[in-house]
């Protein structure tokens, strides 16, 4: 690693974190905004979408926190939006349970969603992890390493994912969650680990967050990349 590179990476690490929460309920907005400031984290609040592309412009956010459902432009269009200008790692908060809900979100760029009603303590770790990934992301940009699992093709210091040469747009978390898998070709990856290991925690009510990234990534590299192995996990397919 160059001493630029060095250089950068720490002061990803030390620069004070800034947060932009995108909410329409103030009493939810507020409480996330105390609870994050608490944690040390500079923290900007939007309450519709209108505001929210304004104040990422402006404050150039670490991460977002998007809320699904807001008024005038809807959280999917503002995510959207903000991946087109700058991509950066979006958490979006949803109050609908349905699972075709959560897949158009991940479509359009969000890292991760937490279904409301939802914990601090949980949002606080799944914001840990995001930023842990970043900065994982940006080690590995250091490593020219080419994995190619039958089809697939993975270019790790570029982050780019190729299926028969053609490009396919994944988020930061598919592509991590498709690297990990491609690590060990045909291995069997309990949901458990696959959340300590692409997520940076490990809770059994959040194993449906895995197959939701999994049934993403069927959807851009195709139905038979990824088998299931009902009862345990998931494996990257070897051909």
């Amino acid at each position: 690693m160059s001493s630029a590179q060095h250089a950068s990476r720490l002061s990803f690490v030390l620069e004070q974190r800034r947060i932009l929460v995108v909410e329409d309920d103030e009493t939810i907005a507020l409480a996330v905004r105390n609870r994050l400031a608490a944690e040390g984290f500079d923290v900007r609040v939007a309450g519709d979408g209108q505001d929210a592309l304004v104040q990422y412009a402006r404050a150039e956010p670490d991460l977002v926190i998007l809320d699904r459902l807001l008024p005038g432009l809807d959280g999917l269009e503002v995510c959207r939006r903000m991946q087109a200008a700058r991509p950066v790692p979006v958490l979006m908060l949803t109050a609908l349970g349905d699972e075709t809900d959560v897949l158009v979100g991940l479509g359009v760029g969000a890292d991760d969603y937490l279904a409301k009603p939802f914990s601090m303590r949980e949002l606080v770790a799944r914001i840990h992890a995001l930023l842990r990934r970043v900065e994982r992301a940006v080690q590995l940009a250091a490593e020219d390493t080419v994995i190619r699992v039958g089809e697939v093709e993975i270019d790790t210091a570029a982050r780019r994912v190729f299926v028969r040469g053609a490009e396919a747009q994944l988020t930061r978390t598919e592509f991590d969650l498709l690297r990990r898998l491609a690590e060990r070709p045909g291995q069997v990856f309990e949901r458990g680990r696959l959340l300590s290991d692409v997520w940076g925690f490990s809770e059994a009510a959040a194993t449906r967050t895995v197959d939701s990234h999994v049934r993403a990534l069927r959807r851009k590299l195709g139905p038979d990349v990824v088998r299931t192995v009902h009862g345990v996990g998931y494996a990257l397919v070897r051909r």
